[in-house]
């Protein structure tokens, strides 16, 4: 029995297809890109949000009490920003209900440099 041509090389694609290698799955890395991208939108947060509200609430004011407004919105987005990493990481990012996280990343804990998550894209 002779096989034509057409046929012999279609199945020479079907036998090599099944021993094709499978792709190896790599452990998740962190992204050095996006870790960029969010120290650099959290910075320009930071520098939009302090002398925007220092200077609005300033201008609420009399002159001499302008410095205070200032010291008093830093030392507030300070304080936000110690809450935020104690207590708002785990509402955020850790399993629980549909509206809000549990308990399991409270304080931080847990969360090491060796904690990986899925990137952005």
């Amino acid at each position: 029995m002779t096989f034509k041509r057409p046929y012999s090389a279609g199945l020479a694609v079907l036998t090599a297809g099944l021993f094709a290698a499978t792709a190896a799955y790599a452990e998740p890395t962190v992204n050095k890109g996006d870790n960029a991208w969010m120290l650099t939108s959290t910075v320009l947060v930071l520098l939009m949000t302090i002398p925007g509200l220092a200077l609005f609430y300033g201008g609420l004011v009399r002159s001499k009490n302008m410095l205070s407004v200032l010291a008093q919105v830093f030392y507030t987005v300070c304080i936000v920003t110690i809450l935020w990493a104690l207590f708002g990481y785990r509402l955020a990012f850790t399993g629980g209900s549909d509206f809000i996280g549990g308990f399991s990343k409270a304080f931080l804990m847990g969360v090491t440099t060796d904690s990986k998550a899925a990137t952005f894209s």
